[in-house]
């Protein structure tokens, strides 16, 4: 008996490790990463940091859901997600629900990026409470994050409240900043076919229908979750995630299947025992500072409904308070070459380069480009990567590939 229990827990084991990105490694990479039930209480060194969130305690692991009705993906009733935990809850669920304004929501990516907002806004304003001018941080990936703040000019002199009250309003928002900047990041390391488990790559799921959506929508519930004073965090984002749900016209979980099943053929297949994406949304704000979700056509619930767009943070606030800031990402993942040959052209000849899209010769890479070595700056590369993988895309898929097949 004992033997056979072992059995069932190593192959339950393996096949959550080797599953991807389905509902089922949540529990166990919960309990993992924090355990169960664990109080976040406030770092003595600052504090006045957010309610219910501390800059030395990561996120958990929340691995998301296909938004297509194949084996292990839960659709869920947009009414009945459970409460919010920046730690593991048994109350919480994650899955995929349908909305009339957005389409499918990834609730997982959701949850995921509102604490990422929150953890990296909590780590900002321990730097600023410190006067740090310059930080780091990782998140699940290898990739490094290096972050230079500049203060203003007359920051010594404010006012001990009006500092913190500054303070505060700047790390809610760079903390948006951060969080949907590595989301970004996330998806395209993983076109680049980048492998969080050895055997298995995330490729399949990278810019997926709902992904980008849904990672943007986290980061807005996190930033009303910490303007809100009467709230710990989980609570706040529990009442902010709710509310926008409704806002958004969330289904019941059986609108959410019936509505993924109308794009089967059309935005997926699902060949022997893999999804494969037919459509991917490339749409991450570049082009007007908004993304913009994708609706199942035809889905009677939601007759006459138009797609809510997002605005995606930027860094104007900054000059308000006579603040600036530099991001740039180091890569360390196994598929950072792949990147960085995009934007330096780094050991790759000249005809390699056109093919991948790299805009500069190997002789004429510019020196600004050159003097940052082996580091991305999101604001000015990622431009240039996303190019290159809507043509790859195109390449793969034909030109059909970033359109709504059977939409409007």
């Amino acid at each position: 008996m004992v033997l056979r229990l072992s059995l069932i827990t190593y192959l339950s084991l393996f096949l959550i490790g080797v599953s991807g990105c389905q509902e089922g490694t949540t529990l166990l990479g919960a309990i993992v990463c924090q355990g169960i039930g664990r109080p976040v209480g406030p770092n003595p060194a600052n504090p006045l940091g957010f309610r219910g969130l501390d800059a030395r305690i990561p996120p958990r692991i929340r691995p998301g859901s296909y938004a297509s009705p194949t084996p292990g993906v839960r659709f869920l009733d947009g009414e009945r997600i459970g409460p919010h935990s920046y730690w593991y809850s048994w109350s919480e669920r994650n899955g995929i629900v349908y909305t009339c304004k957005a389409g499918h929501i990834d609730i997982a990516h959701v949850r995921k990026a509102a604490d990422w907002t929150g953890f990296l806004a909590a780590i900002t304003l321990e730097c600023l409470h410190n006067n740090e001018t310059e930080f780091s941080f990782k998140l699940r990936e290898p990739s490094l994050y290096f972050v230079k703040l500049t203060y203003p000019a007359d920051w010594e002199g404010l006012a001990k409240k009006e500092q913190e009250r500054i303070a505060r309003d700047v790390s809610v928002n760079l903390g948006q900043y951060f969080a949907y900047t590595a989301a970004t990041w996330h998806e395209i390391l993983t076109w680049f076919g980048y492998q969080p488990k050895a055997v298995q790559s995330e490729f399949q799921s990278a810019f997926s229908w709902e992904d980008v959506f849904s990672n943007l929508l986290g980061t807005h519930i996190a930033v009303l979750a910490l303007e809100d004073t009467e709230h710990d965090f989980s609570q706040a984002v529990t009442l902010a995630l709710d509310r926008q749900l409704k806002e958004l016209g969330a289904q019941p979980g059986q609108t959410a299947r019936r509505a993924a099943e109308k794009v089967w053929g059309l935005w997926f297949s699902r060949p022997l025992f893999f999804t494969v994406m037919q459509r991917r949304n490339f749409d991450v704000g570049l082009n007007d500072g908004f993304v913009t979700p994708w609706l199942v056509p035809f889905v009677p619930e939601c007759e006459g409904a138009q797609a809510q767009s997002l605005p995606v943070p930027e860094l104007d606030f900054l000059g308000q308070y006579g603040f600036s800031m530099k991001l740039e990402i180091e890569p360390r993942e196994w598929e950072k070459d792949k990147v960085l040959r995009i934007v330096f052209g780094f050991g790759a000849p000249k005809r390699t380069l056109s093919r991948l899209g790299n805009p500069f010769p190997l002789d004429g890479v510019p020196p600004d480009v050159k003097k940052r070595g082996k580091r991305l700056e999101p604001a000015v590369d990622f431009p240039r990567i996303m190019d290159h993988i809507q043509a790859d895309a195109i390449r793969r898929y034909g030109p059909d590939v970033g359109l709504q097949a059977g939409g409007s």
